[in-house]
């Protein structure tokens, strides 16, 4: 997962900086390495945190008994979604190291436009749910999904939903 990966080398770059400044770049020492008893993320890990993520959206969103009628298609758009994604990452990680360029924007290609495909999926899915919503509830969706109000579209690879597929 794109995160658990950013997060241990964050954590290696800091350790490495930290003992620079500390102790003067003459006498630092090498970073230590990334600790090897660590369990590798796992599927039942993904699964865990999609869990943890569709629980606290709908806690966010603080549903009426009505609205939770509504919630089924919702998250079976965003579970589809993901499955997708992870599936796409372990057909990439299999596959054979692309030959050229155009097999890599090939890839890229098909990639987004399976993304697209996911995301249109779970926007026509939740337009009944988000219907239902006040507008208090609605301005809360943005943020948790990592959309921002700056003007600019975000890249689908970078929409959590997505993220398995790094």
């Amino acid at each position: 997962m794109r995160s658990f990966r950013q997060f241990a080398l964050a954590s290696a770059t800091a350790v490495a900086l930290g003992t620079v400044f500390a102790g003067g770049i003459a006498s630092a020492q090498p970073a230590p390495a990334a600790p090897t008893d660590a369990a590798p993320y796992t599927a039942e890990d993904a699964a865990a945190v999609l869990d943890a993520r569709l629980a606290a959206l709908k806690t966010v969103l603080r549903l009426t008994p009505d609205q939770e009628k509504l919630w089924p298609p919702v998250e079976a758009s965003i579970r589809d979604a993901v499955k997708g994604a992870i599936e796409r990452r372990e057909k990439r990680l299999s596959a054979p190291p692309p030959a050229t360029v155009l097999d890599v924007l090939g890839n890229v290609a098909a990639a987004e436009q399976a993304r697209g495909k996911a995301l249109a999926n779970f926007v026509e899915a939740a337009k009944p749910f988000v219907a239902s919503l006040t507008p208090a509830q609605r301005n809360r969706i943005p943020t948790f999904l990592g959309v921002h109000d700056n003007g600019q579209q975000p890249n689908t690879s970078e929409l959590w939903i997505f993220e398995e597929e790094e």
